[in-house]
């Protein structure tokens, strides 16, 4: 039917956590909804090229807290501190309100399907070859013991007058397993000719529960030379003589 669903939204609750933890009122609560959004898209614009993953908000009372993931942390927080602290003031002129802003290191980058996205997109931008760029990047993440990738590129390909969409498969993606840990990212390339969607689903492992023993009576014993709880077939054999 063409529906598809966000395979983290899909998963949220189960097997991934929300981004945004906090609790408003009605009266407040697209206020502060929208303020969330703004404080995302401010960290993704200044802190784009130091490999941000994602960003969770949690507000407590009057303050807030921001969790930035990220693959360069050194970028982020400066010569002894001294970017953060300006990032800081920035977002509490912004939202008016007390910020602590927490780093935290991804490790690795290539098993973020948004990080690979944005690498993507940024040679896309550079005039790189689509079919190469995919090979490569989808080898890069299977190399790290991913159980599987999927990546989509649709525009205008190579300068091309008609969009196309061209795409490469390697490994499992259940997307209809819960269980599995699929990670979802999203980017856009801005070339010359037009925009260029890239997605990436990216298989890191599959959480699967250990299954508790079954049940065994206590006649199930196997006898020497017969089944569970019965005569064997040498034994019934004898008889018949």
């Amino acid at each position: 039917m063409g529906q598809k669903v966000n395979p983290i939204s899909f998963r949220i609750g189960l097997t991934k956590d929300w981004q945004s933890k906090w609790y408003a009122p009605k009266s407040k609560f697209g206020e502060q909804l929208i303020e969330d959004l703004k404080i995302r898209d401010f960290v993704k614009k200044r802190l784009y090229f130091s490999g941000v993953a994602k960003v969770k908000i949690e507000r407590i009372t009057t303050a807030l807290r921001v969790t930035i993931f990220t693959a360069r942390p050194g970028l982020v927080i400066g010569r002894q501190g001294g970017a953060i602290d300006e990032f800081k003031k920035e977002l509490e002129k912004m939202t008016k309100s007390e910020v602590f802003v927490e780093i935290q290191e991804v490790k690795p980058p290539e098993l973020e399907a948004q990080l690979v996205a944005e690498a993507i997109a940024q040679q896309l931008e550079k005039r790189a070859s689509f079919k190469r760029v995919l090979k490569r990047s989808a080898q890069t993440v299977m190399n790290f013991n991913a159980i599987g990738v999927r990546i989509k590129v649709s525009g205008r390909l190579g300068g091309a007058e008609l969009s196309r969409a061209e795409s490469i498969r390697i490994g499992k993606v259940p997307l209809h397993t819960i269980r599995a840990d699929v990670d979802y990212g999203f980017a856009e390339a801005r070339t010359t000719y037009g925009a260029i969607g890239c997605k990436v689903w990216i298989c890191r492992s599959e959480r699967i529960g250990e299954r508790p023993a079954p049940p065994q009576r206590p006649d199930s014993k196997r006898r020497p030379g017969g089944r569970a709880g019965g005569r064997g077939r040498s034994s019934a054999r004898n008889t018949k003589k």
